[in-house]
């Protein structure tokens, strides 16, 4: 590697260090490191802003902002309240029961949709959920961002990694249904177990406040029915347009974007309403990571990771399957899983080639690649999408989770549900 490549990997090792250390803003540390690439000559503006590789990820960046719009604008009818009551009813008030609850609709909504749109609507009726039954949200926030990363890896749609890999191996929304929706069935099981492990013991029952709360009428938190009507038909057609992208190949930032000047449009809201819901901060922040990461990518950083990966395995088919299995898993933690998938997707299609018609032990490592990447981003705060949501939401909202909160709960899921994935890639596989 260049002298320039390994500057770049000083850069980021340091600005890794302060986000998780938090001794400073991270949204500042990483535009500070995303400016200090640019000084040191590891990327430039074409680089940063253009290029799908080693760029800032502007459908991520804009899907991101139109959700977050229209989340404000839904936020203003009170359907948010009503929902959180509603489930707090319906799980008789009981707090794990309610953390089972958003635990299986955030896996399956994350499925349906992608996990960080999944996310944006699920968390404003978490929190509005713990303050009505008097419980800290940060175990809620840190069980839905994990149970969305689990969720999302069963479909093409749900995690954006499995996009890239589904374009580059040639499958097909049906192919992932087959492959990983089983075993991520299971992992779900094994997530609400630990759950209760990590989380379930500590939720404190307040039977004045439950008692209240099932006295509620959900109903009468509903401020404004016709927009709520308006917005709910918007949501249906917007949800509908990200589960047929792989019909229309419109992406799901223009179907967001859109979405939000609709719903601007029809709500007729003063603009301070709908934007002082935006995370400005958490959409520096990717900005700012995706362009440390991308000059990474742009300096053969990962390439050359990823490249020594597969140059040690290459020779074995069950010990390639495995160790890319784990080595996704690893580097997935490490850096945001989107550039590592872009950039280990044409390692894997040049050892194999396109999955269709590969022999099972040859078209296992595009699932190991999907379960490790898919998988891996639970470990850390910054190694998916979700996570960097969900973080932003709880700091703005005054519940703050830190790297090392974050990490701690997020290492042992990890572990644990990634150990459960390699039988099930040796059984299905090479049985």
């Amino acid at each position: 590697m260049s002298a320039t490549a390994w500057l770049a990997i000083a850069v980021f090792a340091a600005a890794y260090v302060l986000i998780a250390t938090e001794k400073l803003n991270r949204a500042a540390v990483a535009l500070g490191g995303a400016a200090a690439m640019v000084i040191i000559g590891a990327t430039r503006g074409h680089e940063m802003f253009f290029s799908e590789d080693t760029g800032i990820d502007w459908n991520v960046i804009f899907l991101l902002f139109g959700m977050m719009i229209i989340v404000g604008i839904l936020k203003e009818t009170g359907v948010f309240e009503f929902l959180a009551i509603w489930s707090a009813q319906r799980a008789k008030a009981r707090p794990f029961r309610m953390m089972v609850m958003l635990i299986v609709i955030t896996a399956f909504a994350s499925a349906l949709l992608d996990n960080v749109t999944t996310v944006l609507l699920v968390a404003p009726v978490t929190l509005l959920l713990c303050d009505r039954m008097g419980l800290k949200p940060i175990p809620f926030l840190l069980a839905e961002a994990m149970a969305s990363n689990i969720g999302g890896t069963a479909t093409l749609i749900g995690d954006p990694p499995n996009i890239i890999i589904a374009s580059r191996a040639g499958l097909t929304f049906n192919d992932f249904l087959v492959h990983l929706a089983p075993i991520v069935l299971v992992l779900l099981i094994v997530f609400i177990g630990l759950a209760w492990l990590l989380w379930g013991r500590l939720l404190v029952h307040d039977p004045e406040r439950s008692k209240a709360v099932m006295a509620l009428t959900p109903r009468e938190t509903i401020s404004d029915a016709r927009l709520l009507r308006q917005m709910s038909v918007l949501l249906v057609v917007v949800l509908a347009g990200f589960v047929t992208h792989s019909l229309t190949h419109i992406e799901p930032s223009i179907i967001a974007l859109l979405g939000a000047g609709v719903a601007i449009l029809i709500s007729r809201l003063e603009p301070r309403a709908y934007l002082e819901d935006v995370e400005w901060e958490t959409l520096l922040f990717f900005a700012g990571l995706f362009i440390m990461v991308g000059s990474l990518v742009h300096q053969g950083v990962i390439t050359e990771l990823a490249g020594s990966l597969t140059d040690v395995i290459g020779a074995n088919p069950q010990g390639a399957a495995i160790g890319v299995l784990i080595g996704s898993t690893v580097l997935s933690g490490i850096i945001d899983n989107i550039p590592y998938v872009a950039t280990m997707s044409p390692l894997v299609l040049d050892l194999v080639g396109p999955a269709p018609g590969l022999p099972p032990h040859q078209q296992s490592l595009w699932w190991a690649l999907a379960l490790g990447a898919d998988l891996g981003g639970n470990a850390t705060a910054i190694g998916a999408s979700a996570n960097v949501v969900v973080c932003g939401i709880a700091k703005r909202n005054g519940h703050p989770i830190s790297f090392w909160e974050f990490t701690k709960y997020g290492l042992i899921v990890t572990a644990v549900t990634v150990l459960c994935t390699v039988p099930y890639v040796l059984l299905r596989y090479f049985s």
